[in-house]
């Protein structure tokens, strides 16, 4: 098991980092919002949690241990895999996850890409006893929900465009969040604003 990583960050891709340690550099799935928060160059640590396949062995990072927790946690719930479990982070934090399953916030669930309405209802069942309760004062929304524009511009400077660019990128996606049902999904928009950069170029 693999708690940590901590080193220099040698590279981000939309979904990945890959963190320099002892001169090994090791490749960590990692959320949109975990990924804005680190740049090229500069040491980061990252909680993570490693998902041992057959035919793979593969990293997830996380900002703290509560988050890595949470995705540990809900995997337990049956049908949730890795990737599940990362996208309900990279939608909702870990605090108002707890806020959702507490109080049986069927629509928070669903705004996550994968999870349907009869999914939804199965996970409240049961998460509800697993994750525990709230512990901040965040809204229900939380603040991954509250800012996409902020989260993608941060994500786009993190990987290394220029402010014009990341400024542009953002514009051009706006339709595209304005006409989504519910909360924005910042990966989406993300692979979205990388392909109308592509374009430009």
């Amino acid at each position: 098991m693999i708690a940590f990583v901590s080193g220099t960050v040698a590279a981000l891709a939309p979904d990945t980092a890959v963190v320099e340690v002892g001169g090994v550099g090791m490749a960590v799935q990692c959320t949109p919002n975990t990924l804005s928060t680190l740049r090229v160059g500069q040491t980061a640590r990252l909680a993570t949690s490693l998902v041992v396949r057959e035919d793979s062995l593969t990293l997830y990072g996380f900002a703290d241990d509560d988050e890595r927790q949470t995705f540990e946690l809900l995997q337990t719930a049956s049908g949730v895999g890795p990737r599940l479990a990362q996208a309900m982070l990279a939608v909702h934090a870990p605090d108002a996850l707890r806020r959702a399953v507490a109080q049986g916030d069927e629509k928070a669930l669903t705004a996550v890409p994968g999870i349907g309405k009869k999914g939804a209802q199965k996970l409240l069942l049961e998460l509800k006893d697993r994750l525990g309760a709230p512990v901040g004062t965040m809204t229900a929304a939380g603040p991954v929900t509250a800012g996409w524009r902020d989260q993608l511009h941060a994500a786009l400077i993190g990987l290394g465009y220029a402010t014009r660019e990341a400024d542009e990128a953002v514009a051009a996606v706006t339709p595209q969040a304005e006409a989504a049902e519910g909360t924005p999904q910042v990966g989406a928009l993300l692979k979205a604003a990388l392909q109308s950069l592509n374009r430009a170029r």
